[in-house]
């Protein structure tokens, strides 16, 4: 667990993180403290090939921080989850990998952001990918479900890291893989960060 100020718990944090990603599902060209949509999604790594691809709803609500899903090596036929699935964008990417024999199980905990989600990849038409709302931590699939999971930011939005890992050891198959893009600190953050809700978005 991540140490908190006093006056600052877990659960307020992961309910200023859920109302935060609401809004940018529900309008995601509104302004945030940090970059969403496609131009930043093409600055992170995403082929723009790729996002001609994809249902422009998905794209513009990006709000991930790298383009992980050619890291994970995935193969056709292969069962993933996209934990954190935001507007769908990863999971519609690695469902044009896995195949119709696949199949791509988006999580978020957001509810805008899964309706988001649902609705591009009704839009795609591909076959065997999804979006449920679920809380990371808890997720709603057997041991050793999945051969992949992709992470694109929530690990550093979460103060119980170690439950998020603990979860994905155990969806994950033996030999299976984990692929995070994630933000880490170099250096210790000055006094007068950390401090606030608002620090946790920065």
């Amino acid at each position: 667990m991540v140490r908190l100020p006093e006056d600052l718990s877990a659960d307020d944090v992961l309910a200023a993180v859920r109302e935060r990603y609401n809004r940018v599902g529900a309008a995601p060209d509104q302004g945030y403290t940090f970059p969403v949509g496609r131009a930043f999604a093409e600055a992170v790594g995403y082929p723009p090939e790729v996002l001609d691809a994809l249902p422009a709803d998905a794209v513009a609500a990006f709000a991930g921080v790298a383009c992980p899903v050619p890291y994970a090596a995935l193969q056709p036929g292969e069962i993933v989850i996209d934990l954190g699935c935001g507007a769908g964008m990863d999971s519609l990417y690695a469902a044009r990998v896995t195949g119709p024999a696949g199949c791509v199980l988006g999580i978020d905990f957001a509810p805008a952001m899964v309706e988001r989600a649902r609705r591009a990849i009704a839009e795609s038409r591909l076959p065997a990918v999804e979006a449920r709302p679920a809380d990371a931590s808890v997720l709603p699939v057997a041991d050793a479900f999945a051969d992949a999971v992709i992470v694109n930011g929530i690990f550093n939005l979460n103060p119980d890291k170690r439950a998020l890992m603990a979860e994905v050891y155990r969806v994950l198959k033996p030999g299976g893989r984990l692929v995070a893009a994630e933000i880490a600190l170099t250096a210790p953050l000055p006094p007068e960060e950390g401090q606030t809700l608002e620090d946790w978005f920065r």
